[in-house]
């Protein structure tokens, strides 16, 4: 079924958009990060242009907007498997797959809001190949800077950047399994089926494009969704429409600190 065909009632605008955001009470001249489902919203005139219009209304000129921008099409090709590629072609795609570009690199499996908000004036993105942010506003080029290589989410990454900004989480028509901001309580868990693992990219080093080795946490997501369920039980989230999509807001630092606690008392078992 289509966007057209799934509304129900009036397409969306940047006005409707704006007044959903601001009755969740999204905090003009604060700072939000966005995860987001255009297909969630319904029929929306404008299209993605018209949601990023709505949440910068809604944040004003001193507010800052935050998307994740990852590029899973970077990550060594050892560790695909949707489609895996033949073990022959692991050296080929190494060598010769292009360096990461904040500018050029497209997402994959962002979705259309992410991906068109990297390319407008004056959004700057990080310098990760695997796991980017982009940002826009006046805390933007703070935010996105010195973006580690290893730890890629964790102190060193945009994410603990956005928690000394105490951070809005703004999920946008997804669930929790989306919501990258409990990645950073995994590096500050220590839970018993936590390891570390080797990973690769592509990234340009003093002008020289380089097939980049570095290490970091294997992440897991499968508990996100009954991690979220618990927080949201807690009645630290406020939770709404905003267009069609049943939207979530929170605190980051309320999010990341209940997500600490969580997994210290749920992942026990290796």
């Amino acid at each position: 079924m289509g966007p057209i065909a799934a509304t129900e009632g009036p397409p969306a605008t940047i006005d409707s958009l704006a007044r959903d955001l601001a009755a969740l009470s999204l905090a003009p001249s604060g700072t939000v990060i966005v995860h987001s489902s255009m297909k969630a919203l319904g029929y929306v005139v404008g299209g993605p242009v018209a949601v990023i219009a709505a949440l910068g209304r809604v944040l004003g000129s001193a507010g800052t907007l935050v998307m994740p921008t990852f590029s899973s099409q970077l990550t060594d090709p050892a560790s695909w498997v949707a489609p895996p590629v033949p073990r022959e072609w692991w050296p080929i795609i190494r060598d010769h797959e292009p360096a990461f570009d904040p500018v050029a690199t497209p997402t994959r499996e962002m979705g259309a809001i992410p991906e068109l908000f990297r390319t407008l004036p004056g959004t700057v993105r990080s310098d990760h190949p695997h796991t980017s942010f982009a940002a826009r506003g006046p805390q933007a080029d703070a935010i996105v800077a010195a973006h580690g290589l290893a730890d890629a989410l964790g102190e060193t990454s945009p994410l603990a950047r956005l928690y000394e900004r105490d951070t809005q989480i703004l999920l946008l028509g997804v669930g929790h399994s989306n919501n990258s901001s409990i990645h950073l309580a995994e590096y500050r868990t220590r839970f018993p089926t936590r390891r570390r693992e080797r990973k690769g990219g592509p990234i340009m080093q003093d002008g020289i494009r380089r097939w980049a080795v570095y290490e970091d946490i294997a992440f897991d997501t499968g508990d996100f969704p009954a991690l979220g369920d618990a927080f949201a039980a807690t009645g630290q989230e406020r939770i709404g429409r905003v267009g069609m999509a049943n939207a979530r807001l929170m605190r980051q630092r309320e999010l990341v600190g209940f997500a600490v606690r969580w997994m210290e008392q749920n992942r026990t078992t290796v």
